[in-house]
């Protein structure tokens, strides 16, 4: 009597794994919705150096600027013309600090060109990157 019910037991025993696999799928579309995706732009620059250089916000507004005074965002080149637009375009969406990732060896007249474009856009907070002495 007790092997029979024992035997109609065990072979009943089932795991269901649907719950576990719509956890795992929530985990996996908060993680995703989550996360800050940061935009390189594209080109190497070297960034001068700062005593007293800080870490700034990692949802910004990266424009670069090369040796030769190209204006890049993405990995496309915009020229100072462009800049206006760029920022004031993502301004409309939300406020973020618009950070300018000059070259070591770029004229700051271009420089000056594209921080006064930032400013123009309506940016309030405009930053040079450097890298830490």
């Amino acid at each position: 009597m007790i092997r029979r019910e024992y035997e109609r037991s065990s072979s009943g025993v089932e795991v269901n794994l649907t719950p576990m696999i719509d956890v795992v799928f929530l985990l996996l579309i908060f993680f995703m919705v989550t996360t800050v995706f940061v935009e390189e732009i594209g080109i190497e620059i070297q960034k001068p150096k700062a005593a007293s250089a800080e870490m700034l916000e990692k949802k910004s507004i990266l424009i670069g600027v090369t040796s030769d005074g190209r204006v890049i965002y993405g990995s496309k080149e915009i020229g100072i013309g462009g800049v206006r637009g760029l920022v004031s375009r993502f301004l409309r969406e939300e406020k973020v600090p618009v950070i300018i990732l000059a070259d070591e060896s770029s004229r700051s007249g271009v420089v000056v060109d594209v921080i006064d474009e930032c400013k123009l856009a309506g940016a309030k907070q405009v930053s040079i990157a450097a890298r830490r002495e």
